[in-house]
């Protein structure tokens, strides 16, 4: 009963922009810190970046200064804004939802959606 469900992925050139979406639900959505994490081709899987409940923001340093990760908590909906795009962003991205118990910690992925950058 859980879904995440991921929009706004796609192709764009280099410089250009993309907004990245995921509608939350069957979680109690503010209880969670969400996540964006990417895989590139030959890569580790990196978080990106997080966010929870109360704003609070944490961001890899290759995207840091171009990427914005925000939350509408009355949406369940978790954004990444992606500004300034450059090739080394493709990557299939996969939004993350965390909740950390006192006997642990459960994570909720999305399906991943894939962005390409390149002109």
């Amino acid at each position: 009963q859980v879904q995440l469900v991921e929009s706004g992925g796609g192709l764009a050139q280099p410089g250009g922009s993309l907004r990245l979406s995921c509608a939350a639900s069957g979680i109690i959505f503010n209880a969670y810190r969400m996540g964006w994490y990417r895989r590139a081709p030959g890569k580790q899987r990196e978080l990106v970046a997080a966010i929870t409940s109360d704003g609070s923001t944490d961001y890899a340093d290759s995207v840091k200064g171009r990427f914005t990760i925000s939350r509408d908590n009355a949406k369940s909906t978790v954004y990444l804004q992606m500004n300034s795009l450059k090739p080394e962003d493709t990557a299939v991205y996969y939004c993350n939802a965390r909740i950390v118990l006192l006997t642990a910690t459960r994570d909720y992925w999305a399906q991943g959606t894939q962005v390409t950058v390149s002109s």
